[in-house]
């Protein structure tokens, strides 16, 4: 309904933006329930991160030195030969869930063949072997903090958009729909005060006539 529109002075009118303010307010308070679970969820994920980022940085700092080792030791072209020859024997799937209408990605990490290396032992020395190993165990812990990274990014986004919605019913619309049920009502009252004098003035007049003061 357009609120640049005049408002027609009718019980009819007054009953529709009742109704409607009544349903502004059942959505505000669904918004605002969805507004804490968004608020509860982000909190316990940007814990869980925080934890999750605390237990990467030193292991990724063993991963690194390992890699400088090699390289180091190696050379770039036979390290960059091991990687490109290495079998892909881990792999990471991806869901989807929901927090209330949000969806969130969720990441699994699976080994797809445990028993082989991931390179042959030509050309490579135990640098590469210890990279290899340290990365294979803190893959999970990256995909994690990834996962949450990426799910507190998606829920934020709706929060902003809730809390919009929310500010939108709470200082614009339901504000409106309450001046034009106060702009209806009034105007009724005033209707009414004007009817019932003239209806004073009438039976006046017939009282008058009827003592023949007419």
């Amino acid at each position: 309904m357009s609120f640049g529109q005049n408002v027609a002075a009718t019980k009819i009118e007054l009953f529709k933006y009742k109704r409607s303010a009544q349903v502004a307010a059942m959505v505000q308070t669904i918004l605002d329930d969805k507004r804490k679970v968004l608020l509860k969820n982000i909190e316990e994920m940007m814990e869980e991160a925080s934890k999750a980022r605390a237990g990467i940085w030193d292991p990724l700092q063993d991963v690194y030195s390992s890699v400088d080792d090699a390289y180091l030791s190696l050379g770039t072209a036979s390290v960059g030969l091991a990687a490109e020859s290495a079998p892909a024997v881990m792999g990471v799937d991806l869901d989807v869930r929901r927090i209330v209408d949000v969806k969130v990605p969720t990441l699994a990490v699976t080994e797809r063949d445990a028993g082989s290396m991931p390179y042959g032992f030509a050309d490579t020395n135990a640098s590469i072997d210890r990279a290899s190993k340290q990365i294979k165990s803190l893959l999970p812990r990256i995909c994690k903090a990834a996962e949450y990274e990426n799910s507190i990014f998606s829920l934020a986004k709706a929060l902003e958009k809730t809390q919009k919605l929310l500010n939108a019913l709470e200082n614009v619309i339901i504000p409106q729909y309450r001046e034009k049920m106060r702009f209806i009502m009034g105007t009724l009252e005033e209707r009414e005060r004007e009817e019932f004098a003239k209806l004073k003035k009438v039976k006046a007049a017939i009282e008058r006539r009827k003592n023949g003061q007419g």
